[in-house]
């Protein structure tokens, strides 16, 4: 979306500040996933259940900040023109370790009351490795009830419907994922290999038919900007409506309760556009990877911003993807594990097939203390797919595994530290990931609130 400037921020800050001098506390806020350690393990905002009594608009400003130390060595097999960023010149063989403190990621949320039932939030970025800039992420309304038709009970109890430019629901791992600044609800320092997430123009319907079941279906643009143009701007071979621009359709069920200690959650989701000029559900973070520069290649062209995916890998599905996602969530007093497996197929307008990935993501998490303070956690990572263009005449597979510690001192603040390995299989030579791989440690410090 649009940058701003500082100036014009600070100008509407200044007017919020004069028209609403009493902003608004969490607990205000209906419907509402809290931005600190309180946001932990939700995931759609709960429906029905107490909730806040409306006492007329309100605005609550949040912000997130993320501060990382790391201590990295990457290493491969070189060929002259893909020598490793910060790495001597050397024909056969590279590594490098780079250490130091990484860009600090900041965000800044405003969410807005603005009648009973119907909540506003406004998410943006003010400084990330892609985008140093003042960034809008997006913004959405979200109707839990509808006072202008007399807030009718079926409404109230059993439906939703949220509309704007907002990331999808594909997936539980975006609740848990790190963006930008916000990184309190990762318990990690980066997110999966593959990462799901983008941003669409379109809306959400729920329905909570019965206790702890969500059914969900959404329909958006298929892109991360708006756009009314019906084809590519450059055209792509001689059948136009094959390249026709298609809305993304999304669906997704959730079955989550509790019994005595025993939460128990299970949810799968779909995604799928058959034609798209540019769909980045796997290529949409505006922020970037918190391993910064591992396994990129030398140059004066190579920044922080322009390689900002290091660690990840986009799997070329940007013209048409169904993807498909099923997540498990147990959590047993202290102890949580949680699941991820994805499998996505696609590819571009120049394929006449489909290419195929799969992803798998086991991690658990064992919280300690009164208020479940400390934790330790571990993590296991793995992707298979084939990427696009000739030179990967067969997949290639990525690794990862990470042990975790991490301390909340208060509610809106959390230390934590990673130790963190990954290595790349089955990449050709011209590859820079041929025979590569990095490890070592990660010191991140995160506000939330």
């Amino acid at each position: 979306m649009k940058k701003i400037s500082f100036s014009n921020l600070l100008a509407g800050l200044v007017l919020i500040s004069f028209a609403l001098p009493l902003a608004a506390q969490q607990q205000d806020m209906q419907y509402f996933r809290p931005w600190d350690k309180n946001g932990i393990n939700v995931f759609e905002p709960i429906k029905g259940g107490e909730q806040p009594e409306y006492k007329g608009l309100s605005v609550r400003i949040g912000g997130s900040f993320t501060q990382d130390y790391q201590s990295l060595t990457h290493e491969n097999r070189p060929y002259k023109k893909n020598y490793l960023w910060g790495t001597v010149v050397a024909e056969d063989s590279a590594s490098a370790k780079l250490s130091g403190f990484n860009l600090a990621m900041a965000n800044l949320n405003f969410d807005f009351q603005i009648e009973d039932g119907i909540r506003v939030c406004l998410e943006n970025y003010m400084s990330a490795r892609h985008h140093n800039e003042f960034w809008v992420k997006g913004g959405y309304i979200q109707m839990d009830k509808l006072p202008m038709f007399g807030s009718p009970q079926w409404f109230t109890d059993y439906v939703r419907v949220k509309i704007g430019h907002f990331q999808p629901n594909f997936g539980d791992q975006q609740f848990r994922r790190t963006d930008g600044g916000n990184a309190i609800f990762n318990a990690f320092a980066e997110n999966l290999i593959l990462d799901a997430f983008t941003t669409e123009i379109g809306g959400e319907v729920y329905l909570f038919p019965a206790k702890g079941l969500m059914l969900m279906a959404g329909m958006t643009s298929g892109l991360i900007n708006g756009s009314v143009d019906n084809f590519p701007s450059t055209p792509v071979g001689t059948n136009k409506e094959a390249t026709k621009r298609n809305p993304s359709i999304s669906l997704k069920a959730a079955y989550d309760n509790t019994f005595g200690d025993l939460r128990f959650r299970l949810s799968a989701s779909m995604y799928n556009n058959g034609s798209s000029a540019r769909n980045t559900l796997y290529s949409g973070d505006r922020t970037g990877s918190h391993y910064f520069m591992m396994l990129e290649p030398a140059g004066s062209a190579i920044t922080y911003s322009t390689n900002f995916t290091s660690g990840r890998i986009n799997p070329g599905v940007a013209n048409r993807i169904t993807a498909i996602s099923i997540n498990p969530f147990v959590k047993f007093k202290g102890l949580e594990i949680f699941g991820t497996y994805e499998t996505i197929k696609g590819g571009t307008y120049a394929e006449t097939s489909d290419r195929s990935w799969n992803q798998l993501a086991v991690e658990g998490i064992l919280r300690l203390l009164p208020n479940e303070q400390l934790y330790l956690g571990a993590r296991y990572n793995t992707v298979s797919g084939r990427p696009s263009g000739a030179a990967y005449t067969k997949d290639v597979t990525i690794n990862r595994t990470a042990l975790v510690a991490g301390w909340f001192p208060t509610k809106n603040l959390l230390l934590k530290g990673e130790i963190v390995s990954q290595k790349y299989l089955d990449f050709p030579t011209s590859d820079i990931r041929n025979s590569g791989k990095f490890n070592g440690m990660m010191v991140e410090a995160v506000i939330g609130f």
